[in-house]
């Protein structure tokens, strides 16, 4: 899609959407290429740090922290691409907020192995500390093998994990909004409580949680945290569409991302929700060149250290479900089918199955390497994604921009192959190029999370809608 900058219109007489832009830096890992010498701690906080100011540098609306609670396992070894020793994310995400004025704050914590009480509180005291840049990112698990690390280990069904995720923020919620109300005061300074008795009184009687008390952690600047989710089940997305602000979604490609906005953003009415009420951010990773052809260069390279020979025979395992190290990574796929049973190859999040029907995916896969002459290896790189953006800064920004104005995504999360300096060159290259399109900003105009991303704050009279940042002419 073209636009007129001089109008701030699309082709279509639209008026330009403004992108969101955020980081993400990586927990559960797939994308680092740790072989490369440039590539950092991701335990030592100065890591952290020069991540967040750079994405702050370049006016991000938040930064993203992924977050597992257990290291996976295959064959009894760690997985190859976990990271060991990642610090606990409420520690990492008030530490940045000391070191940065106005990025946006985003963690990943689980609603299954966690208290509602304890959640919000947590939450609640970062939106203090960081002046109302919190965003929490609700996310289900219902292993046996991650439950061992807790005392409810593998209770809970699978279909049982967004009924508990949605009362679980449900509760929280009631939580926050138990110190709504004009009549509640606050001393700042001193922390002193002043006015109605019943402030912070709560009672939740439902069917995963049965508690009532007095929450003692006062309404936040943003009344409470940006509520961020990344399902893509069918229950997934009503989750989204009843409770969240924004979605982590998966779907950057102008069809798949088309298709996924508009159902997701078509849910919302029946529960009495607005369009822009729900912002999609697919995530994205990029390589970037001084030109179109010299970006290909680096994201083939880049794959190709994505995926090592060790690590393409240990993605295989996932779907076949068995032992594979007897073969060679630069050989044919097996033509032993997939076990369909349990899967006892992979422990933890890798456990997961990828594909409802593996025998399927195993036929489908001989038949492309034979038709294309791939190597497992090779079929690995092809299958397990590429990078979302390729090409100079131009060809980026207008992807970019292309895609937003589409309505195939409302921005992109983008995530570095290296950390923590492989957001330097996007923010210098691309970010000033969207700025000259008219369609990102130049200076946050707001101060709070919820002001970059043109979300009300809950306490706003039901009609009332944030402004979204307009862009600044540049001088």
């Amino acid at each position: 899609m073209s636009e007129n900058p001089t109008t701030g219109a699309s082709a279509t007489g639209r008026p330009l959407k403004q992108i969101h832009l955020a980081a993400h830096f990586p927990g559960v890992n797939n994308t680092t290429v740790w072989s490369d010498p440039r590539a950092g701690s991701h335990i030592d906080f100065s890591s952290f740090a020069h991540f967040a100011r750079t994405a702050e540098r370049a006016k991000f609306d938040f930064l993203f922290l992924a977050e597992g609670l257990r290291l996976r396992e295959q064959g009894g070894q760690i997985y190859d691409l976990d990271v060991v020793g990642r610090p606990d994310t409420f520690t990492v995400l008030a530490a940045l907020a000391a070191v940065t004025e106005r990025l946006g704050l985003t963690g990943t914590i689980n609603s299954t192995f966690n208290e509602p009480y304890e959640v919000a509180r947590q939450f609640a005291s970062l939106d203090h500390l960081s002046g109302g840049r919190a965003a929490w990112n609700v996310v289900t698990s219902w292993d046996a093998f991650t439950g061992e690390n807790f005392r409810r280990g593998g209770f809970l069904p699978q279909e049982q994990r967004y009924s508990r995720a949605q009362e679980f923020l449900t509760t929280a919620t009631e939580l926050f909004d138990s110190w709504r109300g004009d009549e509640i005061v606050a001393d700042q300074r001193s922390g002193v409580f002043l006015g109605d008795a019943r402030a912070g009184e709560f009672a939740h009687r439902g069917e995963h949680f049965d508690i009532a008390g007095r929450f003692n952690v006062p309404r936040g600047p943003q009344g409470r945290p940006v509520i961020f989710q990344a399902g893509d089940s069918e229950a997934g997305r009503e989750f989204a569409a009843s409770s969240a602000d924004a979605i982590f979604s998966r779907h950057d490609t102008l069809e798949a991302g088309r298709e996924f906005y508009a159902d997701v953003k078509g849910r919302l009415a029946r529960h009495g929700r607005d369009h822009d009420q729900l912002l999609i951010m697919p995530a994205a990773t990029f390589a970037l060149g001084d030109t179109d052809a010299e970006a290909r260069e680096i994201a083939h390279e880049v794959r190709r250290s994505q995926v090592s020979g060790r690590t393409a025979i240990k993605y295989l395992e996932h779907v076949w479900n068995r032992d594979l190290s007897g073969y060679d990574p630069d050989g044919p796929l097996p033509d032993i089918d997939p076990d369909p049973g349990e899967n006892t190859i992979a422990r933890g999040r890798a456990s997961v199955r990828m594909f409802r029907d593996p025998v399927a995916v195993a036929r489908q896969w001989r038949e492309r390497a034979a038709a294309e002459k791939l190597s497992i290896r090779e079929l690995v790189i092809e299958t397990t994604g590429r990078q979302s953006f390729i090409g100079s800064p131009a060809t980026v920004a207008e992807a970019i921009d292309t895609l937003v104005q589409a309505d195939a995504a409302d921005g992109f999360i983008l995530v570095p192959h290296l950390t923590p300096g492989g957001l330097d060159e996007f923010a210098d290259t691309v970010v000033p190029l969207l700025q000259e399109r008219g369609v990102f900003r130049h200076e946050y105009t707001g101060t709070t999370l919820r002001d970059h991303l043109g979300l009300a704050h809950p306490d706003a009279r039901p009609d009332a809608r944030a402004e979204p940042e307009p862009p600044r002419a540049a001088s």
